[in-house]
């Protein structure tokens, strides 16, 4: 790719061009973050809300946004933003609705939404829900999202031994799990088999 063929934020953080409108930077950007905040909160609603979160950020503070990695620091928003989600979670009693409750139907997926989802296999999804946060934001920006493990370290905040040692941990967590899943599936299929 030359630099001719830069666009966007990429020219704009090569120096090559001014910063996108900001109609031009949420077209850009918008599935992609929403894809990294489906894919570690492991639903729709707060992928929604993150992706939300996330352009109300950047648009407080896309003044003091110095050239560099455009992409890397929506990561490193969206990601910050899903830890304080989880830790304030974490601090909330949450109760129940009672059964008499009329529930509100909700909307359906836009296409789109229901590929993204479709993308990663529900097994996977399911084994990266059960991760602990920590692990689970690194394993998703190293594996689904393709950052090295120095951007990862960045957008974090922490040392790259942390980054290696999480998500080693993550991944062997997963394997743990998805081997779990499998020998489960087995084990169905024999006895609807024997039925």
């Amino acid at each position: 790719m030359t630099s001719q063929d830069l666009s966007g934020t990429a020219a704009f953080d090569a120096g090559e061009a001014t910063m996108p409108t900001w109609g031009e930077l949420v077209e850009e950007h918008a599935d992609n973050v929403y894809r990294l905040a489906y894919r570690l909160s492991g639903n729709q609603h707060d992928a929604e809300d993150l992706t939300q979160e996330t352009f109300m950020r950047v648009f407080r503070s896309l003044n003091k946004y110095q050239a560099g990695t455009f992409e890397g620091w929506l990561h490193r928003i969206t990601t910050n933003l899903f830890l304080d989600m989880v830790r304030h979670r974490s601090k909330i009693r949450m109760e129940a609705l009672p059964e008499d409750y009329e529930r509100v139907p909700g909307t359906d997926m836009t296409p789109e939404q229901s590929y993204d989802v479709a993308n990663l296999d529900p097994a996977l999804q399911a084994a990266l829900d059960d991760l602990s946060p920590d692990f689970r934001v690194a394993v998703v920006l190293c594996d689904v999202v393709g950052m090295t493990y120095d951007e990862i370290a960045e957008t974090l905040g922490v040392k790259m031994g942390t980054v290696r040692s999480r998500i080693h941990r993550g991944r062997s967590q997963l394997k743990s799990s998805l081997e779990k899943a499998a020998r489960t599936n087995d084990e169905a299929r024999v006895l609807l088999r024997t039925r």
